[in-house]
């Protein structure tokens, strides 16, 4: 039964990827991906994997563009269930358990479970359990498609069905791939958020414009990792290819332990706590035992979305612009210096870098053992900005090349989303002026107590609620009044209410707080940089090992 429903859909997709209209209309801004013709959809391919559940909406489109990869290691990465974790960021499956049915030269077929997600606590995930069928046609091409098991294994509870969905991969000269990708979902949406209904209802942050997006932005990362031709005149840049790989690395993981967070996974043990807030505010603990890439102890995260009447673009451009960050970066309000960084594709504003913050001289003695690794991405699916404080020996290491996975990293940033205004006819540059904006998520994680069984302290949660507060004013207040002097500060603007009735309403209490924060920060990082190299040197031992006896093993 599995196998056939496998080649029913694989015909299916590769037609749906071939044929134009009036199955497929192009839209109107020329812009946005092609839109299905429920209709005609239903005419072409009657059997389907059966009748739409009541209450659930039809999701959509239809994407093609030419990527740096060559196709065999684009169906690799695809069939990859550890590797396709590190493409698909935004919207992604963060959770995947897969059993392999069958594989052959060319064709492979996997049982999978996997959640999707947007980078905010306002969107619930999306759990689908499906299969995944690979297989190398005729005429050289490769295709991969997904398909809902729940017609063959029932489940009580589904939200959200794939039909055949997947792309067409197409080789093309010197080592340049045309991906054709095909999203058609039906979906139970009632669960989101209203700030996020427009966006949702346009097919943007599940659509096959993002899955698309995403492969180009692996494919710049990957030509990035292993460039040789840097030029050298680019001041800053690392110039070891060890090193960027390194660097890169770790910041990949930081980049997934953030998206983790804000969508509070269920694969992840997170817990929302109660009374901090009517769902815009979301605050979760997780006890760190036994994590070589998290330091060990209670850890706190918050998040929250809101509206920003600004493009995307101009969001993004001001959260990675070093001379406005302390602006909005309690952390570090005395701004920070960029001591290296990696270009990470063709926009400029795609990079990892390493940051150092400004602090007074009677601080510099105590604060000068942190650095801050941050990555910042964009592109047509949408942008973040993340960083997180880390050791700086520990850094020395991973610029030398060192395997990164011991290095302990608690995320904090952004991600931008548009509103959805503009997927409702027009383009981002038109979205102002009509109305739209930016969706901007803002999530920290904050090591609270190095015991990982400690009780959470009113005070804890009343500093990290403050913080998300007082930046996101920040934030608000810096793009809604261009004009205002760098690193001024209002009375209202660094006010937050907690969950205790406390306020902070004075740049000293905003000092305050970002000192109680590195106190915290650098209390963990001093402690876990010890630990950390402590496990890392056991690592090596077994590691070391078990090299020695794969090697006699294939001598064998």
């Amino acid at each position: 039964m599995i196998i056939e429903l496998a080649v029913a859909a694989m015909e299916e997709l590769v037609r749906m990827a071939q044929m134009g209209e009036p199955l497929w209309s192009e839209s109107l801004d020329g812009i946005s991906s092609s839109v299905l013709n429920e209709d005609e959809y239903m005419k072409t391919f009657p059997q389907g994997i059966g009748p739409k559940p009541a209450g659930f909406n039809t999701e959509a489109s239809r994407e093609s563009a030419v990527v740096i990869m060559d196709h065999i290691n684009l169906v690799e990465i695809l069939m990859d269930v550890v590797r396709v974790l590190l493409v698909l960021l935004l919207g992604a499956p963060n959770r995947e358990a897969f059993l392999l049915l069958t594989r052959s030269l060319n064709i492979e077929l996997m049982q999978m479970t996997a959640e999707f997600q947007v980078p905010t606590p306002l969107v619930p995930t999306r759990e689908v359990y499906f299969i995944r069928y690979c297989k190398k046609h005729s005429d050289g091409a490769w295709a991969v498609v997904d398909v809902s098991l729940d017609n063959v294994c029932p489940s009580p509870i589904v939200r959200c069905r794939r039909r055949p969905s997947g792309c067409v991969i197409q080789e093309m000269p010197n080592g340049y791939s045309k991906v054709t990708w095909v999203e058609n979902v039906e979906v139970d949406d009632r669960g989101v958020h209203s700030l996020y209904k427009q966006l949702v209802n346009s097919g943007h942050p599940f659509g096959a414009k993002r899955w698309v997006a995403a492969f180009n932005r692996q494919c710049e990362r990957l030509a990035s990792a292993m460039a040789t031709n840097i030029p050298n005149t680019d001041i800053g840049v690392i110039m070891s290819q060890e090193g960027r790989k390194s660097m890169l690395k770790l910041a990949e993981r930081m980049v997934i332990s953030f998206w983790a967070g804000v969508s509070a996974s269920t694969a992840h043990t997170w817990t929302t706590l109660s009374g901090t807030g009517a769902g815009e505010m979301r605050v979760i603990t997780m006890n760190s035992i036994d994590d070589p890439g998290r330091p060990p102890g209670l850890v706190l995260s918050a998040a929250t979305s809101f509206w920003l009447p600004v493009l995307p673009n101009r969001v993004f451009d001001f959260l990675c612009d070093m001379n406005s960050r302390s602006e909005w970066d309690i952390l570090s309000n005395r701004g920070v210096v960029e001591m290296v960084h990696i270009p990470n594709g063709r926009d400029t504003g795609n990079c990892v870098s390493l940051l150092q913050a400004n602090f007074s001289e009677s601080a510099k003695s105590s604060q000068s053992r942190m650095l801050m690794l941050q990555e910042s991405c964009t592109d047509s699916a949408g942008s973040f900005v993340i960083f997180a404080p880390v050791a700086r020996f520990a850094m020395n290491e991973v610029l030398n090349g060192m395997d990164p996975d011991y290095v302990g990293l608690l995320p904090s940033g952004f991600a931008i989303l548009p509103d959805g205004s503009a997927m409702q006819g027009g383009n981002d540059q038109q979205a102002v002026g009509s109305g739209g904006g930016s969706l901007l998520t803002v999530a920290f994680q904050i090591l609270v107590d190095l015991v990982p069984t400690a009780k959470l302290s009113p005070e804890a949660v009343v500093t990290v609620n403050n913080l998300i507060a007082c930046t996101s004013k920040r934030i608000q207040a810096s793009l809604l009044c261009p004009g205002r002097g760098r690193g001024s500060t209002s009375e209202n603007e660094i006010t937050a209410s907690s969950r205790r009735g406390k306020t902070l309403s004075s740049r000293r209490g905003a000092t305050k707080m970002g000192t109680s924060l590195r106190s915290w920060t650098n209390k963990g990082l001093s402690f876990w940089s010890r630990l950390s190299f402590k496990h890392r040197g056991h690592w090596k031992n077994n590691k070391a090992k078990h090299e020695q006896a794969q090697k006699q093993a294939e001598d064998l």
